[in-house]
């Protein structure tokens, strides 16, 4: 309650805009299915983000983390849509997602890594078209600076709080 969201200019990117994802494999005791998480920042803060139950069972990590990914990857979509109609442009500019798996990073950007995963439903497919088209670009992110960690599993104070200043938010004493 003593936080407030603060936002600035990220003076060290490009980009008008940056999404995290991703998730806990397995952790609903109930059914078994996984925390997927999104987290949108603009400039230093944080501006959308999104912690809920993916819809199917996942049998793997990989799994898991490229279905939250899928749900980023629209975010990122309504994004650049959104920013579109305010005039700014993103012609020839990917955007990036950053991801803490490398497995489902390798699945977005080459279809022919996709053996695993076939069985998924055709719905899932759709980030990697639009990653081959270029929109979107997944990254790896150290999981130490994975803001959606925050999201998707309990972490020690330290981190929470680490975590915070990075998102953008600041306590009474900042």
């Amino acid at each position: 309650m003593d936080l407030k969201l603060t936002y600035s200019p990220d003076l060290r990117s490009k980009e008008l805009f940056h999404v995290f994802s991703d998730a806990s494999f397995g952790d609903d005791k109930d059914d078994g299915r996984s925390t997927g998480a999104y987290l949108a920042m603009v400039g230093t803060g944080a501006v959308d983000w999104s912690s809920k139950l993916e819809s199917i069972t996942c049998l793997s990590t990989t799994e898991a983390e490229y279905i939250a990914a899928v749900d980023a990857g629209k975010e990122i979509c309504w994004l650049r849509n959104l920013f579109t109609e305010l005039g700014y442009s993103f012609e020839g500019k990917s955007s990036t997602l950053h991801m803490d798996n490398h497995s489902a990073i390798t699945v977005a950007k080459n279809p022919e890594h996709f053996g695993r995963l076939k069985h998924l439903d055709l719905r899932w497919f759709w980030l990697r078209d639009v990653c081959e088209a270029g929109t979107i670009t997944p990254e790896f992110v150290p999981t130490a600076d994975m803001l959606a960690d925050l999201l998707t599993k309990p972490l020690d104070q330290l981190q929470v709080a680490r975590l915070h200043t990075m998102m953008g938010l600041r306590g009474p004493e900042d």
